[in-house]
């Protein structure tokens, strides 16, 4: 909204609150103006007129942010001729389309506007704040008396859809408290969460404590303002790239934005949901409720723990002072019936809640992994104890990772969120393992080394082993609990990065695992961790490789089979038989496809030469397709490949036909050449698990050409490439290479670094 912008954004040390009604009463005498000068033309004085400019929603509050739309009706009385509501349209809109206004306008007469606020909610909230700019204000007046009677009217019948529309938008946009970017209006604990506090308040079914409610979102709109100005545009999701930048208008750190940002969210989802669950108890019918001559009838559930409508209280005769494990048995009888716990409960259980001794005996131990077990019903009930401070009493540890956001672009929660979610995860694992319970303290605990310097693993093992002692997990326990933190990404990162065919990794792996139980709490770990993560960390592709890597750690652990001679290894995988082959011509090729991971599997079998691997790669690439993985065996003047690729269902014969030019040497080499990406790539050599090969890490942007890149640069230093682990986080990739010399042994030091160089020039 560019004309209603500039001039009150260069205020020296702006209240922003200010800047914003600065803004709408801009926004007003522009509007003004057009109304009174085409009015005026007609001779029309615009009391008199029947015809009104309404602001609503936002704009309605005289809030507007920096690139807020302006949302405008134009109103009139169903007697004025269509004729003059066009005029005065046309007056009035054409002029700030013009001007590049950013405009939501509509034009109705008063019976129109009223029908569809009855049967449009959004519609309905927007004229709850209508206000006149210009015109006959007693147009607005009635119009808005009858809106709120009628919405206090339907309120019954109405607020479910409301309720309804609230939570479909929280399923798309997610809790801003929690999300790795947050969106400031349409999450849960956003903007609009704040307008619809507004409307319930105004069916007088229910009050919220509203002073409190409108200071957070005046503090939100702060928020989106700064948010608006530094992205130069309307936007509403405060993006990791942006928030430097609106922490600076905003006199914060990046740090301390987002965690006020995310407090602020999280207070109106809590205002929210307290709010949502007084609207259920005031349309309870009358014999639907538990009241006695001696006050609410409740159900006892638990010692000192009882139901009441629906939500779990402490009972008048319990004592969290002197019986510190009431909070336990609250939370695990909430969560496990999948209710939630009073909210004046929690608070008063933080308050008044004693010590529980070091390390806590059995019974408490038994409850925390009651709740940490109990499935779905521990988010909310979590989430009330965190609020209140319970978990500051339980685990002091959490006040560094709550309400953190992740570094990392994969993930979709903030780090407490994600470690919560990982438990719920980890529950539907738990038949898979031997021990449950240090598998869902694991799942807590496995992050907790994020809110401190230095690798989260490591400094996150000893905080988790010292949590467990203190929990009442016996030593050994209280070690595998750290283990299990220390080593939650082996399994997937040794899955992506390395070649799990190659005995040397399986044992490597074995040697830090210990024991079979051990390995299947890692495996239900990195399964729970990695679905809490985002879908793309935990596809059908990444989980057959933990999988695998998996089965042959278990083979060695068990000592079921013999240790293959890595010197002899040729890393073709176990399970796939090579083909038999015969003589090759130089373009000659043969490819069979089948299922594989949700993709497919295709060998090919070509003659033995220099680049091949880049002819295939570039080949496959045109062809559209994406490569996880790939492997190649040297049988006398054949060369045996099996590429593994993420799409399914795939036609041979195209396949074939897209593979033809790239092995008669007619690849179209301009197609493949990389785009320059704004950062450099980076390529390293890592420790060999194998004395066979050189290994390779090349860390770049995604982009089609990239394998093939690697493979040509790889193939013009006269090297040859084993096999080829291909991992991709959004955009990024993560690419592993086994090497060889042209005798098929592992490169010297020298012959490494010049791998290195060539490859990272190749790149660019």
């Amino acid at each position: 909204m560019a004309c209603f912008h500039d001039d009150v954004t260069d205020l020296p040390s702006p209240d922003l609150a200010a800047a914003r009604r600065a803004r709408a009463e801009q926004a007003d005498q522009r509007l003004r103006d057009l109304l009174e000068g085409a009015l005026e033309e007609s001779a029309v004085a615009p009391e008199e007129s029947g015809v009104a400019l309404v602001a609503v929603g936002g704009y309605g509050r005289s809030e507007l942010s920096p690139f807020s739309d302006l949302d405008v009706v134009l109103l009139h009385d169903p007697s004025v001729s269509d004729t003059v509501v066009s005029h005065l349209a046309e007056a009035v809109w054409y002029p700030l389309w013009n001007d590049k206004v950013q405009l939501d306008h509509s034009v109705r007469d008063t019976e129109h506007m009223r029908a569809t606020a009855r049967e449009d909610d959004r519609a309905a909230m927007g004229m709850l704040d209508a206000r006149c700019v210009a015109g006959d204000e007693s147009l607005v007046t009635d119009l808005r008396s009858a809106v709120l009677g009628d919405w206090r009217t339907q309120a019954r019948g109405r607020v479910e859809q409301v309720r309804q529309t609230r939570l479909d938008r929280i399923e798309r946009s997610g809790s801003l408290a929690h999300s790795a970017a947050p969106d400031l209006k349409e999450s849960a604990g956003g903007l609009r969460d704040g307008v619809v506090l507004r409307a319930l308040v105004a069916t007088w079914l229910i009050d919220v404590p509203q002073a409190e409610a409108e200071d957070l979102r005046a503090q939100l709109l702060d928020v989106r303002d700064a948010l608006h100005e530094a992205a130069g545009r309307r936007l509403e999701k405060l993006t990791p790239d942006l928030v430097p930048d609106v922490a600076e208008r905003l006199g914060l750190s990046p740090v301390d934005l987002d965690l006020h940002t995310r407090t602020l969210g999280r207070r109106v989802e809590h205002l929210s949901t307290l709010a949502w669950r007084r609207v259920d108890d005031a349309l309870k019918p009358d014999s639907a409720r538990k009241v006695t001559p001696k006050g609410p009838r409740t159900t006892a559930i638990d010692d000192g723990v009882a139901l009441l409508d629906g939500e779990v209280i402490t009972t008048r005769d319990s004592d969290a002072a002197t019986d510190p494990e009431l909070a336990l048995r609250a939370a695990a009888a909430a969560a496990r019936r999948g209710v939630p716990i009073n909210a004046g409960t929690a608070a008063r259980l933080a308050r008044t809640m004693g010590d529980l001794p070091d390390p806590w005996p059995a019974s408490s131990t038994r409850l925390l992994v009651d709740l940490l077990t109990a499935g779905p019903g521990l988010i909310p009930v979590w989430d009330e104890l965190d609020i209140a401070g319970v978990v500051d009493r339980l685990l002091p540890e959490w006040a560094d990772i709550r309400l953190r956001g992740s570094s990392s672009p994969v993930h979709r929660f903030t780090v407490d969120r994600h470690s919560i979610e990982a438990v719920v995860n980890a529950v539907g694992t738990a038949r898979d393992v031997a021990r449950p319970d240090l598998l869902a303290v694991a799942a807590l605990l496995h992050d907790i080394g994020k809110g401190r310097d230095g690798d989260h693993s490591e400094v996150g093992a000893p905080m988790a082993v010292d949590t467990a002692r203190r929990w009442g997990f016996s030593e050994a326990d209280a070690d595998v609990i750290g283990r299990l933190v220390r080593h939650h990404l082996l399994l997937p990162h040794v899955a992506t990065t390395r070649d799990i065919e190659d005995p040397t990794t399986a044992e490597a792996v074995a040697e830090l695992v210990e024991d079979q139980a051990t390995l299947d709490l890692l495996r239900a770990l990195t399964s729970a961790d990695a679905r809490a993560t985002s879908p793309q960390a935990w596809s059908s592709w990444r989980r057959g490789l933990v999988d695998g890597l998996v089965d042959k750690v278990t083979e060695v652990l068990d000592d079921t089979t013999p240790n293959a001679d890595a010197s002899s290894y040729e890393g073709w995988p176990m399970h796939v038989p090579v083909p038999a082959v015969g003589v090759m011509k130089p373009s000659d090729f043969t490819l069979e496809i089948e299922p594989s991971s949700g993709g497919s599997l295709l060998t090919v079998v070509t003659s033995s030469r220099s680049g091949v691997m880049a002819d295939l790669a570039g080949g496959l690439a045109l062809a559209g397709l994406s490569v996880r993985a790939a492997r190649t065996v040297t049988l006398g003047d054949a060369a045996v490949s099996l590429w593994e690729v993420v799409r399914p269902d795939l036609d041979p014969k195209v396949v074939a036909q897209r593979l033809k030019p790239a092995l008669a040497g007619e690849l179209d080499r301009s197609r493949l050449a990389l785009p320059a990406e704004d950062d450099a790539p980076r390529v390293r050599l890592l420790p060999a698990p194998t004395e066979t090969a050189s290994v390779l890490e090349v860390r770049a942007h995604d982009r089609r050409g990239l394998l093939w890149s690697v493979c040509d640069a790889i193939a013009s230093l006269g090297h040859n490439i084993r096999s080829a682990h291909l991992s991709t986080y959004g955009d990024e990739a993560r690419d592993v290479f086994y090497v060889v010399d042209a005798a098929g042994d592992a490169l010297d030091d020298a012959g490494a670094e010049s791998l290195r160089e060539g490859v990272l020039r190749a790149l660019g």
